[in-house]
């Protein structure tokens, strides 16, 4: 198990650094030439990534109006975490209503789409959505968890990226950044065909509420939600990027886990933030699902430590 968990660390940190060490290049090689940098890139912006090994793609259809496919994040051997929209066709409240998840295809270890093949798939089990999704609006609670038939076997490809632990939270990422990676869409309106990553600032909180406010068919950004601004480039993400994980380094630990998973996805250069949902927020809903807890669970736990406490009595 320990062996396990470093082999997992080791390999996340090997990621960041890679993504660390790109955007130092970046930032030389665009002080010589902004203009020049920027025309490239796609999602809206974006580099190419390293091998980002949590990183999964859902996928229901290869055209956006059937469906599409985005992004999610391996968190452990039999569990990814994505955006609730990201498993139905159409997205919206007044389309979806209460109506039944689609089981996607999910693939893992891949940088390209066309990796997208039988080799890198994984057999989904079911997916569950959070009980509170669209409770009032398309961007509510906008989570789900979607189970894999049998365990991903870790390797420098696969590997899930930590969960908070208790404490974790925005206030302790490094520098106030998180690295966000995705095939969204780029400025021609077609997905990347490689993987492409932002490091974003975290956003005044405050600063995101008042921006949407008064926008229609935007997030009622609450406190189950953080918001990303633009890079110095204004790049941001963009339409197929939600689900995406927002992994950030503690500062204090070095510590690096997921702290958002994208939500609103539609920015792209017309507004300044995108909105995430708070994972520290979701822990107990998560940590439930993946045990496997029933409506009787609590109950039988009840019991028992109800019981055996009277024994000593």
């Amino acid at each position: 198990m320990w062996f396990s968990l470093t082999v997992l660390l080791l390999a996340v940190c090997a990621c960041l650094a890679d993504v660390s060490h790109t955007e130092v290049r970046m930032k030389r090689s665009a002080s010589a030439s902004r203009s020049a940098s920027l025309r490239p890139r796609r999602m809206v912006g974006g580099t190419p990534a390293p091998h980002v090994p949590w990183q999964a793609m859902v996928y229901i259809a290869e055209n956006v109006l059937d469906g599409g496919f985005a992004s999610g994040a391996l968190i452990s051997d039999r569990w990814v975490l994505t955006a609730g929209r990201n498993v139905f066709v159409r997205k919206s409240r007044k389309d979806i209503q209460g109506g039944a998840a689609v089981i996607p295809k999910v693939y893992l270890g891949i940088t390209r789409l066309s990796e997208v093949n039988s080799s890198n798939e994984v057999a989904v089990e079911k997916v569950v959505l959070h009980p509170g999704f669209q409770n009032h609006s398309d961007w509510d609670n906008d989570l789900a968890l979607i189970q894999l038939k049998e365990p991903v076997v870790m390797s420098d490809k696969v590997t899930p990226i930590p969960l908070p632990e208790r404490g974790q939270d925005l206030g302790d990422a490094m520098g106030g950044l998180g690295v966000i990676t995705g095939w969204g869409w780029g400025r021609l309106l077609t997905h990347a065909e490689s993987l492409k990553y932002l490091i974003l600032p975290l956003a005044n909180h405050s600063d995101c509420k008042a921006e949407f406010k008064h926008i229609s068919l935007t997030p009622d950004v609450d406190e189950n939600m953080f918001c990303t601004g633009t890079t110095r480039f204004q790049e941001n993400v963009c339409f197929g990027d939600a689900g995406g994980a927002l992994a950030v380094t503690d500062a204090e630990t070095g510590d690096i886990y997921v702290a958002g998973i994208l939500s609103y996805d539609k920015s792209c250069d017309r507004y300044k933030y995108a909105v995430h949902m708070k994972i520290s927020s979701y822990l107990p809903w998560i940590h439930s699902v993946i045990r496997g807890d029933t409506e009787n669970s609590s109950a039988l736990r009840t019991g028992a430590m109800s019981k055996m406490f009277s024994w000593q009595q």
